[in-house]
């Protein structure tokens, strides 16, 4: 077996040293035999192979790339197997000496088994079989240890395994095959998924388009439908606005209007009533007529009257007439039955008299009421036409301004319909004078922001709710508030004067839970304006909800202003309505004045005392500036009760609750929400106590005192 081994390594070793190239520069010829050298050398490395393995039998043709840059390594194969006697290193070596290695293996053994499995492997197999965790004789370790025992080989076989170390492999064709099939089939699953990724693109964006195209559709059709929604409420404004004018004209004959009188350089206006109260007017002078009619009669009938039967003797037939001369005309004595006869005669006609009076009186006195709604409709209609937002604007692109609820100082209130919430809306456009210097302007922008700001917040059934808040220019901004069908309690009282007690009670229980929401939330909030005109009546009934509205001056509770135990600084003294302010509101110091919520708590027993007698408790028939003058509410320390109507003893009580004069004896809110008397047990208990004849111990006390007003 040795011999054709070293027949075939003598044959490479003199092809090799046949092939060496001379120093000095190729001639043409001689680049011709350096291709065939060149050939030569790639015909010794096709025989590697067949060195490695006797197994293989194949000659791969040489790549000439390889051949071409690898022209050393043919060198180092000689030196590796023949070693020239006449140099250094292992000398008188044979080439079978070479293929003995420890590790079990004789002179006899396969030299393919020692070399590194680079070698060994054909070109056409270039994956091995064994594992590189199995140790083999061919394996590197095995090389390690044959290098260590022939030093002279322990060089560059190594070097020539290192070179192909990153080449070996563990994969069989048949593996790479599999993972090429399933490379391929994984390839074309995703080429499938992103084919149906495209599609359902395709799809989608198709769909989208379509949406797109359906919104756009959907889009014109909603602003057609706005579009018709605002022409139809502005042509029902119209027809409003016309109808109030034609009725507004015809109550000018029949209640009265306005008329300009000159007076010297001036011109004032002054109301005529019209044909309604004129003939009323004129029904009262004939009743006044006859009456006095009446009464003249009567005192004639009083001299004619006869005297008593037991003053009088029995007269004769002749002297039962007698003749008298009275005022140029004699009368005739009348006897006691004619006498009685023609004074219940006078009576009966007084009494229809005073019967037709009265019903004339409160003709007179619903007429009053219905020409107050006249006046302010007039007004209203004089507003409107001198406004600037007359001609129903859009105001915000949202807001469409149908017709003038009402004008203040320097706001005008429009119902307008929200075109984006669909709902009716009550937009508050505040205007401010151009003449005003810039900071007054300041001032009041920045109080209706801290006014926008406190409001927003707010969310609770018996508060109106704040919308929106917009500028319109430099000089003028809105805003939009919940709009409430009804009139507030200030016009329900100048209509009606007073309400029952039962009506008057629904609504302070619901302006008491309102104040207690507002001193439960964080920081709590004082109103400070609590008055019958910012109680606004839901159906403008009394017997139904109601809401606050209007906190222009209502104060924040904060921890840096507020103090439990003394209040906060009245920073705004003068403002408000001083019939419903309590009376430390008034007090002039040093110091500004301390206030808590019992300020809403006096505010409370006012509107509840006002709504029962149809009066105030406190200035009734003065003016602001009467009662700032003689101090009316500094000396009002004790509430008085008119006998009329009559109200029960628990409603009194619970107004002198709440008119305390001193803020310190005075309930708060947190004790006025659990009052007995807002509380429905208490209500039934007191009704059931008051039929056996027992009073509750809160109301007894009270009870008593009331009863002497």
């Amino acid at each position: 077996m040795s011999h054709p081994i070293r027949a075939c390594a003598a044959w490479a070793l003199s092809v090799t040293k046949s092939w060496r190239p001379q120093r000095k520069s190729p001639t043409t010829s001689e680049r011709g035999r350096g291709k065939q050298s060149c050939t030569t050398a790639a015909k010794v490395r096709c025989l590697s192979p067949f060195l490695c393995d006797l197994s293989f039998t194949s000659v791969v043709p040489c790549r000439q790339p390889f051949c071409c840059q690898n022209r050393s390594m043919s060198h180092r194969f000689s030196a590796f197997f023949f070693s020239s006697p006449g140099k250094g290193g292992a000398r008188g070596q044979k080439i079978s000496d070479y293929f003995e290695f420890a590790g079990g293996s004789g002179p006899g053994t396969s030299p393919a088994r020692s070399l590194p499995p680079v070698v060994r492997s054909s070109p056409q197999h270039h994956s091995l079989s064994n594992p590189p965790g199995t140790m083999q004789q061919g394996s590197p370790s095995s090389m390690g240890s044959a290098n260590t025992e022939h030093s002279s080989c322990s060089l560059k076989p190594v070097s020539l395994y290192m070179n192909h170390k990153a080449t070996q492999s563990d994969l069989t064709v048949e593996k790479l095959t599999a993972m090429e099939n399933n490379k391929n089939s994984d390839l074309e699953k995703k080429e499938g998924r992103i084919d149906d990724l495209l599609r359902a693109n395709c799809d989608l964006r198709r769909q989208l388009d379509e949406q797109q195209r359906m919104l756009e559709r959907y889009k014109e059709r909603l602003n057609k439908c706005v579009t018709m929604s605002k022409k139809l409420l502005i042509e029902k404004s119209k027809q409003e606005k016309m109808a109030c004018r034609d009725k507004s004209m015809q109550d000018r004959l029949r209640l009265g209007h306005f008329t300009t009188v000159r007076h010297g350089a001036s011109f004032t206006e002054q109301w005529t009533d019209g044909y309604a109260f004129q003939n009323l007017i004129k029904q009262q002078e004939r009743i006044n007529s006859q009456r006095e009619d009446i009464e003249r009669q009567r005192k004639a009938l009083a001299k004619r009257k006869p005297p008593s039967m037991a003053q009088t003797p029995p007269l004769s037939l002749e002297q039962n007439k007698r003749k008298s001369k009275a005022n140029g005309a004699e009368s005739e004595a009348l006897s006691q039955a004619e006498y009685h006869e023609q004074e219940e005669i006078f009576k009966l006609r007084l009494g229809h008299l005073k019967k037709e009076e009265a019903e004339i009186q409160a003709e007179l006195e619903r007429l009053e009421r219905v020409r107050n709604l006249h006046i302010r409709e007039l007004k209203r209609i004089h507003n409107e036409d001198n406004s600037t937002f007359k001609d129903h604007p859009t105001l915000n692109d949202r807001y469409l301004l149908l017709y003038l609820l009402g004008r203040g100082g320097f706001s005008e209130v429009y119902k307008a319909f929200d075109l984006t919430e669909q709902r009716y809306v009550a937009v508050k456009i505040h205007q401010l004078n151009k003449n005003w210097r810039d900071e007054k302007k300041e001032n009041y922008h920045k109080h209706a922001c801290r006014e926008y700001r406190i409001h927003k917040e707010l969310d609770h059934p018996r508060i109106v709710k704040l919308y929106d808040y917009f500028s319109l220019d430099t000089d003028s901004f809105c805003t939009v508030l919940e709009y409430c069908e009804g009139n507030d309690l200030d016009f329900y009282l100048k209509q009606h004067k007073l309400m029952s007690e039962k009506e008057g009670r629904s609504i302070i229980m619901q302006m008491v839970n309102a104040l207690k929401y507002l001193n439960e939330i964080r920081p709590p909030i004082i109103h400070y304006d609590l008055k019958p005109g910012n109680i606004l009546l839901v159906n403008g009934t009394a017997c139904g909800e109601i809401k606050i509205t209007d906190f222009g001056l209502s104060k924040i509770m904060d921890d840096d202003s507020y103090n439990s135990v003394d209040g906060m600084e009245l920073t705004s003294q003068g403002a408000g309505t001083y019939w419903y302010l309590p009376p430390e509101c008034f007090v002039v110091g040093k110091e500004p004045p301390k206030i808590s919520n019992k300020v809403d708590v006096w505010s409370v027993g006012v509107i509840f005392y006002q709504a029962l007698y149809g009066r105030k408790p406190f200035g009734h028939n003065q003016s602001q500036q009467d009662i700032l003058q003689e101090n009316t509410i500094l000396k009002a320390t004790e509430v008085q009760f008119p006998p009329k109507p009559v109200v029960t003893p628990e409603a009194k009580a619970f107004i002198r609750r709440c008119l305390v004069y001193r803020k310190e004896d005075r309930i708060d809110v947190h004790q006025l929400a659990s009052d007995p008397f807002l509380m429905p047990h208490i209500r039934k208990s007191v009704a059931t106590s008051g039929a056996s004849g027992t009073a509750i111990p809160s109301t007894s006390s009270s009870s008593n005192s009331s009863a002497s007003n």
